[in-house]
């Protein structure tokens, strides 16, 4: 015993002569904590992080002196050497400047963004602490270049260089390389469900085209969100923020955002996350009644009157062929028959927005990763899942409440620094989402049906005529007759009809959206650079995509069973470096396959040059192509909206739209693309059939193609330099589009072929079908823009950042006189920010200033000019290291006037909160 005792003292003592504790901490140029630096031995694979008062502890095995480094994103990296145990070991980080960043994205490998082959911008940890904005999302729209179109309170959409709507399907959103895009609504979801601040890492921006390296509908850009790494950065996190939002039609409101973060490194091989958070408040109201169809003239004023955000009153019909049919029931007579004005649509009375939906905005999201390294070293197995449910407007071709909305993302991925294998699964349940549109339209229908309150406007006014009334006064008499006994928002027939038609998928009678789809995606890359070094880094990587569309037959052509379809894709990328490491190309080429279109190639080259003796400037060009695959609902949708309907384009959707028309006619929806007229050339016929001409030659046949792909060509050229306190970025670029997604009216004759007498009868005579049609313009649609940033230290270490963008669409409306490119940019827009991080001891500051050039929004929705605006925010920070914690106040349009960034949206107001955050690394 005295002998094992004696060895096991020995080995005590071995082993703690062998092993050496460092502690110390890391702190920047104001002596303040750096938490969250990674603290690494030199030489060998040992590491640590900081704590939240920049403390470490690490314990190595060499013998003393070693050399360890302090490095954290936005600072230079710094190394001391240890020579004691005892030694008081202090780590000092400058804080260096953005070009020394590195990014991932541009080249799908690391590289410092000063030599970034392509435009990019980052948002990383940083700046999300010092945005004024409430959240880091909303924090994004102060980056140059950046477009960001709010659509609700929770619900934003993020563009560059033009052509945005609120779904937005030329841009991309990833996080942790999972697209968070709703399959079946086909718009990014952002960060209504998305990602908890607490758990961004970094965020990274590409403008402009990127199919060459991330596939389809990386058009305009993409956009990357990375989450922290359990292993590297532990420890529970959270957040509460409290406030109010302010909006001239909704008043002061409550607003409250908290969330919570935790994460655990359990063993070498095995750490874990969670994170929650949950925010609510009252969305913006939308109020306005501005007349569509007749701008300036309100109801009283204009008997067709269309109000922007008033739903019900889109539905109209021609007083005189009411009155013919009222004629032919005896229920006029022919003296008030012959009184009925020529030409004059009346529309029914609809509901404010207001009426239909509570403006509650909520969002709760949860997540979690288990995060395995059974070697110990940079070889790691993750998986990921995500949760979340929200509520919040949304505006597409009609306004929807999405409520209850649940989305869910399941990830398994196996990586290390050389490659990286993943598959996941996205799927939403749209739960009790409801288009505000038909929610108006079918509550009027069921409390009166559109053919007798027409009857009963167009006899009443007849009537009132007849007894000497002026038209103004037969109009606003035969309007109050017809609404006698209408349903009346907030009392108990009202409430039962709304909850009727909200629960009824049918379009017909109904409004409530249905679906249950999914997306199926698998990607990998493999980076030889460790093996080809010494000749240049190549990658090579592909991606497997499949849809499950699933409707119940609502919306898509379901009606059977799911709709499934799958895109694949490979692609590879050479990068060089010449002369000194001066020179740097880039090449790369992406092979694509949707199983409904050909293949197609998307190729890019880049050339970039460092110049100065001090390699403080950079030249780059590059041309690269983009594609735009046409998205589910311009494939397979097939929904009827009562005056027609939208068919998708897919090859097989066009025999599984079937209908019967009133006369027992049966049809498909091939005859949309195959015997068709347009409308706009079919309703002049008609319209001077009515006044006994007929003219047939006006009728213009469509027959538009099946919608293929869109393709984009950008080139771009750029310059950075580094003059020390003051870092330049200048781009400028070209984009060529090639067919054009877009869609057409057509009227589809029921009887014989587009071109025929029988054609032109069937037209004649009303037999005919109405369809809203997906197909590829023909006409030359050409971009370009330019992106000048400018950063810099003035007043001693105070940080101001500028810029500027213009941007500018080539594209002549009599090439497609119908056709619509929605480019909705200003061509003039700036921004700017102000702020210190340390103006005195625990307490900073950020200012932001951005200011937009009026410009025109085109939409399904509407179509209308957006007015200049200048938006203000600030926020004052302090810091309280003892208790780990910052304070925080700030206000998004602070003091401003409201404000849309499209038309139909509710006016923004201003926001105010009060915010803490605890040990936030």
């Amino acid at each position: 015993m005295k002998k094992i005792a004696f060895i096991v003292t020995l080995l005590v003592c071995v082993i703690s002569n062998a092993q050496t504790t460092i502690n110390g901490r890391v702190v920047d140029d104001f002596n303040q904590p750096i938490p969250g630096a990674n603290i690494s031995l030199k030489g060998e694979a040992i590491g640590t992080v900081t704590d939240f008062d920049g403390f470490f502890t690490l314990k190595v095995t060499k013998e003393l002196p070693v050399t360890i480094t302090g490095s954290s994103i936005g600072f230079e990296s710094s190394s001391i050497e240890v020579t004691s145990a005892t030694q008081e070991v202090v780590i000092v980080l400058t804080e260096g400047n953005v070009l020394d960043l590195i990014v991932i994205s541009a080249s799908r490998a690391p590289e410092r963004l000063f030599e970034s082959p392509v435009s990019i911008e980052r948002f990383g940890v940083k700046e999300i602490k010092n945005t004024p904005s409430v959240d880091f999302y909303d924090g994004l729209e102060n980056l140059k270049g950046v477009d960001v179109n709010t659509n609700s309170l929770t619900f934003k959409s993020i563009n560059t260089r033009g052509f945005a709507s609120f779904t937005n399907t030329r841009f991309v959103q990833l996080i942790d390389g999972m697209d968070n895009t709703s399959p079946s609504l086909n718009f990014a979801l952002g960060n209504l469900i998305g990602m908890n601040e607490l758990d961004v890492e970094n965020v990274e921006l590409l403008p402009g085209a990127s199919s060459a390296l991330y596939g389809a509908n990386a058009f305009n850009g993409i956009l990357f969100m990375t989450s922290k790494n359990p292993f590297d950065k532990q420890g529970i996190s959270a957040y509460a923020k409290a406030g109010i939002t302010s909006q001239e039609a909704a008043g002061n409101n409550g607003y409250y955002d908290v969330g919570v973060r935790a994460a655990h490194k359990f063993a070498d091989f095995f750490a874990a996350k969670v994170n929650f958070s949950y925010m609510n408040g009252t969305d913006w109201f939308a109020t306005s009644t501005d007349n569509v169809l007749n701008p300036g003239l309100s109801r009283s004023e204009d008997p067709v009157y269309d109000g922007l955000n008033v739903y019900g009153d889109e539905v109209r019909a021609d007083m005189e062929r009411v009155g013919q049919n009222l004629l032919a029931q005896g229920a006029i007579t022919q003296e008030q028959f012959d009184l009925l004005p020529e030409q004059q649509f009346v529309s029914r009375t609809g509901y404010n927005e207001s009426d239909l939906t509570d403006y509650n905005a909520e969002s709760i999201k949860f997540d979690g990763a288990l995060h395995f390294k059974p070697f110990n070293n940079d070889f790691e197995i993750i998986y990921a899942g995500k949760l979340g449910k929200g509520q919040t407007i949304f505006q597409d071709s009609n306004r929807f409440s999405l409520k209850d909305f649940f989305f869910q993302q399941h990830k398994l991925e196996v990586k290390n620094d050389n490659f990286f294998v993943r598959g996941y699964i996205s799927a939403e349940d749209a739960g009790d989402t409801y288009d505000l549109r038909f929610t108006g339209i079918n509550i009027n229908r069921r409390w009166k049906s559109d053919n007798q309150w027409f009857g009963e406007y167009v006899a009443n006014w007849a009537a009132a005529r007849q007894l000497g009334q002026t038209e103004e006064d037969a109009h606003t008499f035969a309007r109050q007759q017809a609404q006698i006994g209408r349903f009346v928002p907030g009392t108990p027939e009202f409430e039962t009809a709304f909850d009727e038609v909200t629960s009824n998928p049918d379009f017909l009678t109904g409004s409530r959206f249905k679906s249950k789809t999914q997306l199926r995606h698998v990607d990998a890359n493999y980076n030889f650079g460790h093996i080809t070094n010494n000749f240049a880094d190549i990658q090579v990587g592909g991606s497997f995509r499949e849809y499950v569309l699933n409707s119940e037959g609502t919306f898509y052509t379901d009606f059977d069973g799911a709709i499934n379809y799958s895109e694949l894709g490979i692609y590879s990328q050479i990068q060089k470096k010449l002369l000194d490491d001066r020179l740097k190309l880039t090449g790369s080429v992406r092979y694509d396959k949707s199983q409904l279109f050909d293949g197609n190639f998307s190729p890019r080259f880049s050339i970039g040059y460092t110049l100065g003796k001090n390699r403080n400037r950079n030249l780059r060009a590059s041309i690269q192509t983009g594609f735009r695959n046409p998205t589910t609902q311009d494939l397979y949708l097939g929904l009827d909206i009562g005056e027609g309907a939208i068919v998708g384009s897919a090859p097989d959707n066009l025999d599984r739209y079937v209908r019967t028309a009133n006369n027992g006619t049966t049809y498909t929806g091939r005859i949309a693309y195959e015997n068709s007229y347009t409308a706009n050339s079919v309703r002049a016929f008609l319209d001077l059939a009515r006044e006994g001409t007929i003219d047939t030659s006006i009728l213009d046949i469509a027959n538009p193609d099946i919608v293929k792909p869109e393709k984009v060509t950008a080139i771009e050229i750029g310059y950075r330099a580094d003059f020390g306190k003051l870092l330049l970025d200048l781009s400028g670029y070209y984009n060529m589009y090639q067919d054009f997604i877009s869609t057409i009216d057509v009227a589809s004759p029921l009887e014989g072929q587009a071109g025929d007498a029988l054609a032109e009868g069937s037209i004649l005579t009303g037999n005919f079908a109405g369809f809203q049609a997906t197909t590829n313009s023909e006409a030359d649609i050409n971009s370009y823009g330019a992106v000048l940033g400018i950063s810099a230290k003035v007043f001693g270490d105070f940080d101001l950042n500028a810029s500027y963008t213009y941007a500018k669409q080539d594209f002549d409306q009599n090439d497609d006189p119908g056709f619509r490119t929605n480019f909705n940019t200003p061509e003039h827009k700036a921004k700017a920010s102000f702020g210190h991080d340390n103006l005195f001891r625990n307490f900073g500051f950020n200012t932001a200033v951005r200011w937009s050039g009026d410009y025109v929004w085109e939409s399904a929705f509407a179509v209308g000019e957006v007015p200049s605006f200048t938006v203000f925010d600030a926020q004052f920070n302090y810091r309280i290291p003892s208790l780990k914690t910052t304070l925080k106040i700030g206000g998004s349009n602070i003091g401003g006037s409201e404000y849309f960034t499209a038309v139909g949206t509710a006016p923004i107001g201003s926001l105010y909160y009060f915010g803490l955050t605890i040990n936030n690394f």
